[in-house]
């Protein structure tokens, strides 16, 4: 199976920001606010799932992993319009992932 990366989806993103640049918001700095408030949304239906039915139905119930998954998709799909809307590029966060990766590695 082929990984599924950052740069992969951020151009997913930004083809579906252009297809619909006269119905939804710009992507700009001053956006990424409400994007971020979007994610958090869907974070919230993710945390419903697993509170409502449980993880362990949540990974071993196909339905429900689909729900579960998808629900995921969409804060992934903010996660990248927020990248988008402050300019981060996949190895700008990628650094920033491996410091903070060897910070953590060595904080206990």
């Amino acid at each position: 199976m082929d990984d599924f990366g950052i740069n992969e989806m951020l151009e997913m993103q930004k083809t579906l920001q252009d297809k619909y640049t006269d119905i939804w918001e710009k992507i700009s700095p001053e956006a990424g606010q409400n994007k971020l408030l979007w994610m958090i949304g869907e974070i919230g239906e993710v945390i419903d799932i697993i509170k409502k039915y449980g993880g362990t139905a949540a990974y071993q119930d196909k339905e429900l992993r689909a729900e579960l998954v998808e629900e995921l998709a969409d804060v992934l799909m903010y996660y990248n319009d927020i990248l988008l809307c402050y300019g981060i590029s996949a190895e700008e966060l990628k650094q920033s992932y491996i410091g903070k990766f060897e910070k953590n590695m060595k904080r206990w």
